[in-house]
């Protein structure tokens, strides 16, 4: 599943020796074409430019949940992950950013969207920074991102950006919207660029609760010299 665009901005000579970094785009767009993945890629493309400036590689993964519907309907139902979805899940597992985007029906996020993150294991996204992007023919619904996205993906733990991004028809004309996507991709760079995500995961991981086979067996380590194991051996 892979954007248009998939791949690298330019790099600058310094970059030859960076490590690559994954940004994985998430669009519930139903439409062909669709101007919730229009927001998704063009959040995208900023922030591949932004990371070219200051050295580094950003390759570009897309999911495109449209075709996915059935998978994740499935997988819900009867907790059967397809090898399709299967792959979205490690494309999401190994990014080291993600930008999600939905469109909004009757005051909401998308069915399909909420889903998709839903049947994601608990701990896939612990740490990972977030761009939330929303589209929807009127500006009546332009509270979603900030009263609805944010408590899911907060429940995710990941790290969502401050600039939420929201698009009614008249934003598409507008400069100032221009300059919200390019503020918000430039906050998610600064979180990738100071390695938030290996900061959590590889410092803190411990220190979350983790869900029984939901962290791909990382959870099952135990600590013997905590207070509950020390109860369980006699005080030891």
């Amino acid at each position: 599943m892979n954007t248009p665009f998939e791949g690298s901005a330019a790099l600058s000579p310094e970059a030859s020796t960076a490590l690559p970094r994954t940004l994985a785009v998430v669009s519930a767009g139903t439409s062909d074409p669709s101007t919730t993945t229009m927001l998704a890629n063009r959040v995208a493309e900023a922030a591949a430019k932004l990371a070219a400036q200051r050295g580094i590689e950003l390759r570009v993964r897309f999911v495109d949940l449209r075709a996915l519907a059935e998978d994740v309907t499935t997988a819900l139902v009867t907790q059967h992950v397809s090898p399709a979805l299967q792959a979205a899940s490690d494309i999401m597992r190994d990014a080291d950013a993600i930008v999600a985007s939905t469109p909004v029906y009757k005051a909401g996020a998308s069915g399909l969207f909420t889903a998709f993150f839903q049947v994601l294991d608990n701990d896939l996204l612990i740490g990972t920074p977030v761009v939330l992007g929303a589209t929807a023919g009127s500006a009546r619904h332009a509270l979603v991102v900030d009263d609805q996205l944010r408590g899911l993906f907060a429940y995710l733990r990941t790290i969502t950006v401050p600039t939420g991004l929201f698009a009614a028809p008249d934003d598409w004309t507008s400069r100032d919207f221009g300059k919200r996507i390019e503020r918000a991709a430039t906050e998610l760079v600064a979180l990738v660029d100071g390695g938030f995500r290996e900061a959590v995961r590889g410092e803190t991981w411990g220190a979350y609760q983790h869900s029984y086979g939901s962290a791909g067996g990382t959870e099952l380590g135990i600590d013997f010299d905590s207070d509950l194991m020390k109860l369980a051996t006699g005080g030891r």
